[in-house]
């Protein structure tokens, strides 16, 4: 059958892709973060994360995961809003051979209990300004473990604590909460660093990412990504993105804003 559409692709762009490039997103990320070591990876706040220190971060924070006594395909929830802290959550997860369970960080505590409930979540990634929401379910939720941070954390010092502080007591942006036994960001990350990484056995048939829907026609259902779709999103659009990188200059690099929430299923594939 001829493939009319084919005539509209732009120059550049193949016909086809190898979707068998990678075994699992995590074969892709560690080749990422090999191949860009150097690289930024991310911008926020004026301080730009390179590969290798994305590497390095999901490395400590899978390590750290691993000490929780989770199980091969469970499910870690991640509460955050666009910061350094997503990207790392995301890659430690899928590192420590677990499952993305995205949630909203505005969600009421009614529709987080449902999400948290129908995904079956053993851990949650969360930042302390939506702590109370979750404080409020924690009462219909079988145990969780908890790893709380705050937005300022991954920034240098001391930069860090005046982003904390000023979020906490000037915007006061920061309900008061309380969620006993949750570990913080620093802590799980100085713990993950004393384990050290087990290297996950996962495979494109493996579960990678729990992606729940809007609920605009209902409850939020989950949707199942395995990680060989997510691998051959990410390769397709690589592939589109292609004629406009062949374009740049040696030594640039091309740049994406991010405006859109990481943890919506748009964001998501951006990101990754």
């Amino acid at each position: 059958m001829e493939k009319i559409w084919l005539k509209h692709y732009p120059k550049g762009v193949p016909a086809e892709i190898d979707v068998s490039l990678y075994p699992s997103l995590v074969s892709l990320l560690e080749d990422s973060f090999t191949r860009f070591a150097q690289q930024p990876a991310y911008k926020f706040m004026g301080r730009a994360f390179t590969f290798q220190q994305i590497d390095t971060a999901s490395s400590a924070l899978a390590g750290y995961i691993q000490t929780l006594g989770l199980s091969p395909g469970d499910r870690v929830a991640v509460m955050l809003p666009n910061i350094p802290q997503y990207p790392v959550s995301v890659a430690a997860i899928l590192r420590a051979g677990l499952v993305v369970v995205n949630v909203n960080p505005l969600y009421t505590p009614r529709e987080l209990a449902h999400q948290l409930q129908d995904s079956g979540a053993k851990a949650l990634i969360l930042m302390e300004n939506f702590a109370t929401t979750v404080q409020q379910c924690l009462k219909d939720l079988p145990p969780l473990k908890i790893v709380l941070t705050s937005l300022g954390d991954m920034l240098p010092f001391p930069k860090n604590l005046l982003v904390n502080w000023a979020v906490k007591y000037i915007k006061k942006l920061v309900p008061p909460f309380r969620l006993p036994g949750a570990m913080s960001w620093n802590d799980a990350m100085t713990a993950g660093r004393a384990h050290g990484l087990r290297t996950a056995l996962v495979g494109p048939d493996d579960l990678a990412v729990l992606q729940y829907t809007g609920g605009t026609t209902g409850i939020s259902k989950g949707a199942m990504l395995l990680h060989r779709h997510l691998v051959a999103n990410i390769l397709q659009s690589e592939a589109w993105y292609r004629p406009a990188l062949s374009k740049i200059p040696p030594g640039e690099q091309l740049h994406t804003v991010c405006a859109l929430p990481l943890y919506h299923i748009f964001g998501f594939n951006i990101n990754m």
